[in-house]
């Protein structure tokens, strides 16, 4: 009795797991490679198990077809135009099959449809970049290794600059040069603002400065003028539009 009980309990647990006692629809989709999809695997829609993967058959030497069991009362939420993508349950984990949201606004898909799909990433192909990626980093990190080094010996430019205290000074004392020159030039021109000879150009150099101004200003009221003349002609005519409706 015990024996016969357990054997009904598993029936009972495997026919929920593949859909047999609820009631079911059809999809179908091609892949050109189905990446160790097998009968039996999940298919989910929105994160949720909604079926099982029925049948899975070669139709040609480029296509393979992907027949799915889909509860029917999720058949509502799938729309024509949605997507099959085959992914795995975590990196190394069993393959499944995810059906994308379609556009809201599209109808629903109907028993037997076949909806478009999306080709799968090699796991293969991911480890392979991932390898590479990691040698270039290694790569990069040796030479980095290898400057830091350098620079800490005080070899190359950038060492120099870093350990030579004498180069250090004679960049300070180029900096403070630098700034006393600026100061000097601040004060010859405005020693030179004030000499009878330039003096004229300076004046005229700041009355053309004031007239590009005042120019501005007045381009800018203009335009501002103009804005709202607009403004005010707009709304009159829409006035004008709801007296006459």
């Amino acid at each position: 009795m015990v024996g016969i009980v357990l054997f009904l309990a598993a029936i009972f647990f495997i026919g929920r797991q593949k859909n047999l006692f609820d009631p079911v629809f059809k999809l179908s989709t091609h892949f050109n490679n189905v990446s160790g999809l097998q009968v039996g695997n999940t298919v989910r829609y929105s994160g949720i198990n909604v079926g099982t993967v029925d049948n899975i058959r070669i139709v040609n030497d480029t296509t393979v077809q992907v027949d799915m069991l889909i509860q029917k009362d999720v058949q509502r939420f799938i729309k024509s135009d949605a997507m099959a993508i085959i992914g795995s349950e975590g990196i190394i984990g069993d393959r499944v099959v995810v059906i994308s949201n379609g556009n809201p606004g599209s109808a629903q898909v109907k028993d037997g449809q076949a909806i478009a799909s999306t080709e799968p990433i090699e796991t293969d192909a991911i480890m392979a970049s991932l390898q590479i990626t990691a040698d270039n980093a290694a790569i990069a990190t040796d030479e980095i290794t290898e400057i830091l080094y350098k620079v800490n010996r005080g070899e190359g430019t950038l060492g120099r600059l870093l350990n030579d205290e004498d180069i250090a000074n004679n960049i300070d004392a180029t900096i403070e040069n630098l700034k006393s020159s600026s100061k000097g030039l601040e004060e010859n021109m405005e020693a030179a603002k004030h000499n009878f000879l330039l003096r004229g150009y300076f004046k005229k150099k700041e009355k053309a400065e004031a007239k590009k101004k005042k120019e501005a200003e007045e381009k800018l009221k203009k335009a501002e003028k103009a804005k709202k003349e607009a403004e005010e002609k707009a709304k009159a005519d829409a006035e004008k539009q709801a007296k006459k409706k």
